[in-house]
């Protein structure tokens, strides 16, 4: 299998090399009110207030997490989470949208990336690894309010989620080949494989950490493309 980045003769930049941009943690300037001028508050409560929830919901789900108690082990008072977020369900929402500032993060870095489709895939798969070792509560919490047993939340268009990933994966490949190699192998095809096979290793990861293997999904997504290739290059 070619594609349009086949001649370059840069080494793709691993994991701990080359990186676009860094995903920071959530800062003030989201979700504030539109009065600025209170001094008072300090600076870094809001994003305690934001990983405490975070934390607090992966552990016992929204409906068994209190403001009381988020407020207690984030070490400020109700007033200033009512401040920043109203109530529970504005903390909820700001900690969703959040996450979703961390995924387009993540592909926009695959996107500015160079070198082949299989290395920006495996780049892919690196950068999300990292991101859910740096946001383990995030993961967890988005997770089980995905495929977990309803917690009583507040509606959430979580699928968006996956919508962002699956048109990444496939512009990351249709964006990648040639015309005749997009007719030969259907993108929405390769965006399932690929992702089915991200999404397994990590949920595997969770479950069964003794056996985790940090090559392993670099490894079947190189063969997977092997097998990709004999499809679109037969002899």
């Amino acid at each position: 299998m070619t594609n349009s980045n086949a001649d370059t003769k840069q080494s793709f930049p691993t994991a701990q090399g080359h990186r676009s941009s860094r995903i920071d943690r959530p800062t003030d300037s989201v979700y504030m009110p539109a009065n600025k001028e209170d001094k008072t508050l300090e600076p870094t409560a809001r994003q305690r207030l934001l990983e405490t929830a975070t934390e607090l919901f992966a552990e016992r789900g929204y409906a068994g997490t209190s403001v009381r108690e988020i407020v207690g082990r984030a070490g400020v008072s109700k007033p200033v989470l009512y401040y920043y977020f109203k109530n529970k369900e504005g903390l909820y929402y700001a900690i969703l949208e959040w996450a979703a500032d961390v995924q387009q993060g993540i592909l926009e870095e695959i996107f500015a990336a160079k070198g082949t489709v299989l290395d920006r895939f495996i780049y892919l798969y690196r950068r999300v690894l990292e991101g859910v070792s740096e946001y383990r509560h995030l993961y967890k919490m988005i997770h089980g309010l995905m495929y977990g047993p309803p917690q009583g939340a507040p509606a959430y268009d979580f699928p968006k989620y996956q919508r962002h990933m699956f048109d990444a994966v496939k512009r990351i490949y249709t964006n990648g080949l040639t015309a005749s190699e997009r007719e030969s192998v259907d993108g929405d095809e390769v965006a399932f494989l690929v992702l089915s096979l991200i999404d397994f290793s990590l949920n595997m990861n969770q479950v069964l950490p003794e056996l985790e293997d940090p090559q392993r999904p670099e490894r079947l997504l190189r063969l997977a493309f092997q097998g990709l290739s004999r499809e679109t290059c037969p002899e």
